[in-house]
């Protein structure tokens, strides 16, 4: 864990706005919710603004040191994964905030700043202009779900000719899974009261499973507090260094679990049973461990991390007692 967190300053960030926009920097607002990355508002003395987005250990909350790539999971992000995954939204036509400056001193780029709110805060204070957009979102991640990829994994991995670690998507959602009872297990009696169960329960979804060679492109984390609007409501995916080719069944879970009532505007035919009722699960417990594992270090608001975790521990036991 980082001993003490250092956020950047206006000093700090003047040079890379100066070299993003050859404007002056009048002001920094340190933005919130990213746990691996700092996110910044640079106010510029043209009125405008752009955001900042800086990969430093003092900006990682999950003090991940380095990563592997083979990993589709893998927490290792930062600019060269965002690039790649920036570029390749781009070339199938998915709008995200245009990338305007790459800085090769620090592990750091700016983007297009949107300042027509999150969808999430659409659907709650405009119901009308939130339907729209989130049409359009579906619309999107339609042609995002038809890009199709040699192999699964991270993009830029896999556009790279490179390969994943694990066999198959399931089975590294299976062995994800697995970890994470045993990570869970260690810090809730509830998760360890029930841990042979758990687990005899993700490998009976995973041997339901039979195998694809399709992989298709997915954000991974795709919730309304991950999509921007543009000044004409059109939605603009952000948080996207997770883009990877893996099973869609995948990203329509944390939609169902992320967009509640109004997941059927995004619901898509055609999904695998057996792999989404694996997912459910494994997902579910993602969300256990990894909040469990990250209020142990110093995240700022640990008690919105132990509320999704106690969340999603019932969500857990309800899967388990319908899956037996």
């Amino acid at each position: 864990m980082t001993a003490t967190r250092r956020h950047l300053t206006r000093t700090d960030l003047a040079p890379l706005a100066r070299a993003a926009t050859g404007r002056t920097l009048t002001g920094v607002t340190r933005l919130r919710g990213g746990t691996s990355k700092g996110v910044y508002r640079l106010a510029l003395d043209d009125g405008g603004s752009v955001v900042a987005y800086v990969w430093s250990a003092d900006e990682d909350y999950w003090d991940s040191g380095p990563c592997d790539p083979r990993d589709p999971f893998s927490s290792g992000t930062g600019r060269d994964v965002f690039t790649a995954a920036h570029d390749r939204l781009v070339a199938a036509g998915v709008r995200t905030p245009r990338l305007l400056h790459t800085d090769t001193g620090r592990d750091a780029v700016v983007v297009e700043d949107l300042r027509g709110g999150s969808l999430e805060q659409a659907l709650e204070r405009d119901p009308a202009l939130g339907r729209a957009a989130l049409e359009r979102l579906a619309a999107e991640l339609a042609a995002l779900h038809t890009q199709q990829g040699p192999a699964f994994g991270k993009v830029g991995l896999v556009d790279g000719g490179g390969t994943s670690a694990a066999v198959s998507a399931a089975r590294r959602v299976t062995d994800g899974a697995l970890r994470d009872i045993a990570q869970a297990a260690a810090r809730d009696g509830r998760i360890a009261a029930v841990r042979e169960e758990a687990e005899e329960t993700v490998r009976r979804l995973a041997e339901a499973v039979r195998p694809r060679d399709r992989h298709v492109l997915v954000h991974g984390e795709l919730g309304p507090d991950h999509v921007l609007l543009d000044d004409r409501g059109r939605p603009a995916l952000i948080d996207v260094e997770g883009l990877m080719y893996f099973d869609v069944e995948w990203e329509h879970v944390f939609l169902r679990i992320r967009f509640g009532p109004h997941y059927d505007v995004l619901r898509a035919p055609g999904l695998d049973e057996d792999r989404l009722r694996l997912y459910r699960l494994a997902m579910r417990l993602s969300l256990v461990a990894g909040p469990l594992r990250l209020i142990e270090g110093d995240f700022p608001n640990p008690g919105w991390m132990r509320e999704i975790a106690e969340h999603n521990l019932g969500e857990v036991l309800t899967l388990l007692r319908s899956a037996s």
